[in-house]
């Protein structure tokens, strides 16, 4: 398995776990998040196909390909003891950390790339992949707000709410 296919295989592999989560939580707001990530994984694989014919990656003999193998295969739901669903709090977690490594995996692909078209390829994919990151952790800084958050005048001015 070349790096593109590999690539491809964890774009695909990321949609469709998405998509799983996303049917889980029908009942709640993670279905719109889960939902919208998964076309986005969606249209990174188009992209990816659509460049098939241009890039041809070599496979280096780096451990890289086997550690990205496994970053998204056997992917199981998140379990949680005391409720039948994770929370909130805990879906964005856990898909914030699966979005923090496709953005490894594709830095590592383009520092590797020899091609001005490979490098430009991975570079709108790792910004794609950033955009996910800031959205996910956004959403983690407003689920968590409530919890963490203690309004007083006597502790001063902060930050915008």
């Amino acid at each position: 398995m070349d790096t593109l296919e590999l690539a491809l295989s964890l774009e695909l592999d990321l949609g469709k776990y998405y998509r799983e989560q996303a049917k889980k939580n029908a009942n709640n707001s993670l279905q719109v998040v889960f939902n919208m990530l998964a076309m986005e994984e969606d249209k990174h694989a188009e992209i990816l196909m659509s460049k098939a014919d241009l890039l041809t990656l070599p496979v280096s003999e780096s451990n890289i390909l086997k550690e990205a193998e496994k970053l998204f295969r056997h992917l199981k739901d998140f379990e949680s003891d005391f409720t039948e669903l994770p929370s909130q709090l805990d879906s964005y977690r856990m898909a914030l950390e699966m979005e923090h490594k496709s953005l490894k995996f594709y830095t590592s692909l383009r520092d590797k790339a020899e091609s001005k078209e490979e490098k430009t390829t991975y570079e709108y994919l790792i910004k794609q992949e950033d955009i996910h990151c800031i959205l996910l952790e956004e959403l983690v800084k407003l689920t968590t707000r409530p919890e963490e958050w203690v309004e007083s005048a006597e502790f001063g001015v902060r930050e915008d709410y």
